[in-house]
């Protein structure tokens, strides 16, 4: 999880994971959804599908990207926002 606050207007935090699979993604998307909603959150918007290997759900303040790997190695987020402060990074 990056901390975006002061680095970008897109978003306060932008979470970066993987997924390996279809299934997982859709696993991944899925419990995202409910935990959001049991905060009381909404998604305001849904970007990519788990074939293309991208999915990005806008929360707003918390912006999630789910990757395959070979896709979050290409773009390589974490350098592009290298100035965000990591709040928590689980391997």
């Amino acid at each position: 999880m990056l901390d975006m606050q002061g680095v970008s207007i897109l978003a306060d935090y932008f979470i970066l994971c993987n997924a390996e699979s279809i299934p997982q993604f859709k696993a991944i998307v899925e419990e995202i959804e409910k935990q959001a909603r049991a905060v009381g959150g909404h998604c305001l918007h849904i970007e990519g599908e788990p074939d293309s290997g991208w999915i990005l759900l806008d929360y707003g303040v918390v912006v999630v990207h789910i990757f395959d790997p070979e896709l979050r190695a290409y773009y390589k987020l974490e350098e592009l926002w290298k100035a965000a402060r990591t709040v928590v990074r689980i391997q």
